[in-house]
């Protein structure tokens, strides 16, 4: 946990240094590009610096680095569909210990929100319900996390309309921002149990030199997010031991 701002600094500057390197090198082969800001998109990897950054955190805590799985093998089963990958599991001892996801947003911000939001509900319905049904036994309710990078940009800080047709939307959203609507999907997200902690961050492109990014509500920090997955492997770690 020691200088874990300059740690996540570091992440900012992987995921759009990566970024950058993708939407350049993206078609030099064939000669075909994807449109706008899809030839990042496509190419992945831009939030590896986090995946990496919360596997150490877990090796620090005391598990052993073959419980920390990444990029391979991180499939589980669910209940509406047979399998799911996600971005870092941890399964120590034949048991599932947590699941995390990370997700980010350029652009784009109106065609994407919807398919986020319906992302992050699906994927912790489909592997509580799993859970429940004993897809993972013996394991204990796995800890799960969602971590959302949005880019800090005029676009998603201006309010957004919303149409009522029918009925009124809850008052929150009336004006809100993408960031304000993403903020409050992290936070309910938490408050109705489905993830035990969730991270919202927000950073400019030009962060690619500096890693600048900001945290607009406190509950939904890095710190408080890795500290609660650390808390719960440092607990097994001790568990182990006994």
């Amino acid at each position: 946990m020691e200088n874990l701002d300059e740690r996540v600094r570091e992440a900012i500057r992987h995921f759009w240094t990566t970024r950058d390197r993708q939407a350049n090198n993206q078609g030099a082969k064939t000669g075909q590009r994807d449109a706008g800001t899809r030839t990042a998109v496509t190419g992945g990897a831009q939030l590896d610096g986090f995946v990496d950054l919360v596997g150490g955190v877990l090796s620090d805590a005391g598990l052993p680095d073959a419980a920390i799985i990444k990029k391979q093998n991180v499939m589980l089963p669910g209940f509406f569909r047979p399998t799911k990958e996600w971005d870092l599991l941890v399964v120590v001892d034949g048991e599932l210990l947590a699941a995390l996801e990370f997700k980010s947003q350029v652009g784009s911000f109106g065609n994407n929100y919807n398919n986020r939001t319906e992302e992050s509900l699906g994927n912790a319905v489909d592997l509580l319900t799993a859970y429940r049904e004993g897809a993972f036994k013996p394991s204990k309710r796995p800890w799960l996390g969602y971590m959302f990078l949005l880019e800090d940009s005029p676009g998603s800080n201006k309010p957004v309309s919303v149409k009522e047709p029918w009925f009124p939307v809850f008052e929150e959203f009336k004006g809100a921002s993408y960031a304000q609507r993403y903020c409050l999907l992290c936070l309910k997200l938490v408050r109705e149990r489905l993830y035990d902690a969730t991270c919202f961050l927000m950073s400019p492109r030009e962060a690619a030199a500096t890693g600048e990014y900001r945290e607009p509500e406190k509950e939904l920090s890095f710190r408080s997010f890795i500290t609660s997955l650390a808390g719960r492997a440092e607990a097994y770690a001790e568990y182990r031991k006994g």
